[in-house]
């Protein structure tokens, strides 16, 4: 039993050390050596538990992205007791109103990782693609809700609705990691609480 605790542990340690240096220097830059340098593990020690860095960065997006999406994303929207357009405002907003001065200027893992090796990995793509679509269904699913209560205008296209507030909100994490400041971040949330206004709420302040 104490092995099959350490193995997991030792698992778990490069998984979160290559999630770091993925984020921070990027997937094709960062190679197997530094991995083994930032756990200060052996080759042996290190192969043992993986047999390359690609199934360590499918461990990485299975893991730790997944888990960021659906805390992040996913579960705030399942608290449908509360206004629908003020909670959709208040998951893309206050999510970005949260991160540290390091996730300003690194962006969006999950969105790094599409940038750079979504189309050339095909085991990533599908894998990045299967949390894209997640998110998008919970937020169709909490559309529609909202649509059904009144809250939304009926007109309004669920899904075209969703894609657009993931895509806003992802562009938003690129671009803000070449300005030095948040006003940026301060003209989205300003421009997404009229966006959500126009979906026929007018109670969004």
């Amino acid at each position: 039993m104490k092995q099959e605790v350490k193995s997991r542990e030792t698992q778990e340690l490069i998984i979160n050390k290559s999630f770091d240096l993925f984020y921070e220097k990027g997937y094709n830059a960062t190679s197997i050596p530094d991995i083994m340098k930032k756990t200060s593990l052996s080759k042996g020690a290190f192969y043992h538990h993986f047999k390359n860095k690609h199934e360590i960065g499918k461990k990485v997006i299975e893991v730790i992205i997944r888990k960021r999406i659906k805390e992040g994303f996913i579960v705030p929207l399942s608290d449908i007791n509360n206004n629908v357009p003020e909670l959709l405002l208040d998951v893309f907003t206050n999510r970005i109103k949260n991160y540290s001065e390091r996730e300003k200027a690194l962006g969006c893992p999950a969105n790094n990782l599409i940038g750079e090796i979504g189309y050339s990995e095909e085991d990533f793509r599908i894998i990045l693609k299967t949390l894209i679509e997640e998110w998008r269904e919970a937020l169709i699913k909490t559309i529609d809700i909202g649509k059904y209560r009144g809250e939304i205008n009926s007109k309004v296209n669920s899904s075209s609705t969703a894609i657009s507030l993931i895509c806003a909100f992802e562009g938003v994490r690129s671009v803000r990691k070449v300005y030095d400041d948040d006003v940026i971040f301060n003209e989205f949330m300003e421009s997404m609480g009229s966006f959500i206004k126009n979906l026929g709420i007018q109670q969004v302040s």
